[in-house]
């Protein structure tokens, strides 16, 4: 695991100044579990995040990063209000629209993508009939042609996250919450996706993005969220927490070659 290559497991927290920012999201050592079941009568609590603290301010755009199963499709689920914190507290700006795009989130596989797109867009504080008004647009960004107009459930994974990303992209929530969206469909659309959100970063709208791409965190985002096993690694200058995700990886790669010719020597080794 990555998190087991960090020197000590220090955990460095970079407070940022939003002083003279509105703060949208607040997490004060948040923590949220499962019950996990181990057998016959058997079970524990397993914690996908422990003791997350972090804010967002209006306009900000925040990175999350770290290896698979670190907990951050689930902090973005926190984020969103799908799921609470068992321990710690969790701030959200009253009236703050957010909308969370994952793959396959919050989608009616039975209805078109023309009606999922305004149930979406209503569901982000749109009216109806202005809903109805953005159509042509977000038609025509998701470049789905003709088949904006069959069920989802007919939708690749790709098709999909391109409806999600346009409907949100149009109906302007006041927080984007993208979960590695930006890393479907064609060359064509990831170009045109990474444009229009440097639009919204431009224009100020404040955006959580969780991605492997450690390219598209670099170019889009100020400040980065580490977090491994559901704890912080880092939070603090983009760069920074970048540079040592890096050195992490390469660290854990060079840690599992050196554990596989020593294996394959042991099974060489005669008796």
């Amino acid at each position: 695991m990555i998190a087991d290559t960090v020197p000590n497991r220090e955990v460095f927290v970079e407070h940022n100044n939003t002083n003279a920012r509105r703060v949208l999201i607040r997490a004060d050592h948040v923590g949220v579990s499962y019950r996990r079941h181990l057998g016959l009568l058997k079970h524990d609590r397993f914690w996908a995040l422990r003791d997350i603290s972090f804010n967002v301010g209006a306009g900000e755009t925040l990175g999350i990063i770290g290896g698979n199963g670190a907990g951050k499709s689930t902090l973005l689920r926190l984020i969103a209000g799908i799921t609470t914190p068992d321990r710690g507290t969790i701030y959200r700006r009253p009236k703050t629209t957010s909308s969370l795009l994952a793959l396959n989130v919050g989608l009616k596989p039975e209805l078109s993508g023309e009606k999922n797109a305004i149930l979406g867009a209503m569901l982000l504080g749109l009216r109806y009939q202005e809903a109805r008004r953005k159509l042509p647009e977000i038609r025509e960004f998701s470049g789905l042609g003709e088949f904006f107009d069959e069920p989802v459930i007919t939708y690749s994974t790709g098709m999909k996250a391109r409806l999600g990303f346009s409907v949100a992209m149009h109906a302007d929530p006041d927080i984007l919450l993208i979960d590695e969206v930006l890393g479907v469909g064609d060359q064509d659309f990831k170009e045109r996706s990474t444009e229009a959100m440097k639009a919204k970063i431009r224009s100020n709208k404040t955006v959580i993005l969780v991605s492997h791409s450690l390219e598209s965190v670099s170019e889009l985002c100020t400040r980065v969220l580490w977090i491994e096993k559901g704890a912080t690694i880092f939070c603090g200058d983009a760069q920074t927490a970048l540079h040592g995700y890096k050195e992490a990886i390469k660290q854990a790669m060079h840690e599992a070659r050196i554990a596989q010719q020593n294996k394959s020597s042991s099974l060489t080794t005669p008796a």
